[in-house]
């Protein structure tokens, strides 16, 4: 091997290193998200300083500032009227931290990536894909501020689907520095293509994490923690207002209908393909799902259920990334 071929892989290496440590603080940034929603500390924070807002509260007269806008805030008359300052700061730390986690994966992201593109260490065709990874952790700031807006007007709650939106960007965003490692720590040529039974498993994941986000929105898992009927004497919501995208019921019954299918299409290509790591995490993943269920949502298993779908999709992604065949 030549000297100049060994350098290209040590960079390759380091970079794909730096990429799968970006989607590890991702992934972390998904639990960290799961318990803020779960201990309803998402809107506690009604105002959004990207810079300034990476300190907390540093005196008393800043804690009564903040504590005094929270209690403005339709969550705070609806439903947490009752909590005093002390209350405010426990649920307030949580999306400080989740804020403050965001900002470390931005910066986690950017110095590295300048380090590599100024010395001259990225391989070819690369530049433009990294800075859009950049750009599009960029956009899932906004978004969760976007999603966090809605509910500080009229409602004590965010929008399921800016809720779902904002995990969805997050499980893009994990995904693409996935699959962006693999690819650049080991190219394959351009006679590759994707298993389009895994595209089609990877979809059905993703659909279904979607309607684990509207779950998650409505507080839908509260309701119907029955397993595998919805009730001891129904296998069909009892509502009789069909809609699998606002009434609690029926999303719920979707999530459940998705991951049932997801379940057999994964299956399937575990089976075929002999992905053992996919079908292990597939197992852990319905696992978690049903004792979420069956536990009325206890906070360590649902973080732990949002967390298992982050870690099905980076194991189908490698796998489709082995499987590549002509």
């Amino acid at each position: 091997m030549s000297q100049q071929s060994h350098n290209s892989n040590t960079s390759s290496n380091a970079i794909a290193l730096w990429l799968y440590g970006c989607a590890f603080m991702v992934l972390a940034m998904a639990i960290i998200g799961a318990i803020t929603r779960l201990t309803e500390s998402g809107l506690s924070m009604v105002e959004w300083r990207p810079l300034l807002g990476a300190l907390p509260p540093l005196n008393e007269a800043e804690w009564n500032r903040v504590y005094e806008m929270y209690k403005q805030s339709p969550e705070f008359e609806h439903k947490h009227f009752w909590m005093s300052l002390h209350d405010f700061k426990q649920i307030f730390f949580w999306e400080w931290f989740h804020r403050l986690w965001g900002r470390l994966i931005g910066l986690a992201f950017l110095l590295p990536l300048l380090y590599f593109w100024l010395s001259k260490r990225i391989p070819q065709g690369w530049k433009l894909k990294l800075i859009g990874l950049f750009f599009l952790g960029g956009a899932q700031g906004l978004m969760g501020w976007i999603m966090v807006k809605s509910g500080l007007v009229d409602r004590p709650s965010v929008s399921h689907f800016r809720l779902a939106a904002h995990l969805s960007l997050a499980a893009l965003i994990f995904g693409a520095l996935i699959l962006s490692a693999r690819a650049i720590s080991k190219p394959q040529s351009d006679d590759y293509h994707f298993d389009k039974l895994g595209l089609a498993a990877l979809g059905c994941v993703f659909i279904t994490l979607i309607w684990g986000a509207f779950v998650a929105g409505l507080d839908a898992g509260l309701v119907y923690n029955h397993f595998p009927k919805m009730t001891p004497d129904h296998w069909l919501p009892p509502e009789a207002d069909i809609d699998p995208l606002n009434n609690h019921g029926w999303v719920q019954f979707t999530h459940r209908v998705l991951a049932l299918i997801s379940f057999f299409v994964v299956g399937a290509y575990t089976h075929m393909r002999k992905a053992h790591a996919v079908g292990a995490a597939l197992l852990i993943q319905i696992g978690l799902g049903i004792a979420t269920l069956l536990s009325a949502v206890m906070i360590p298993i649902a973080a732990l259920h949002q967390a298992g779908a982050f870690i099905l999709i980076a194991t189908l992604i490698l796998s489709l990334y082995r499987s590549k065949k002509r």
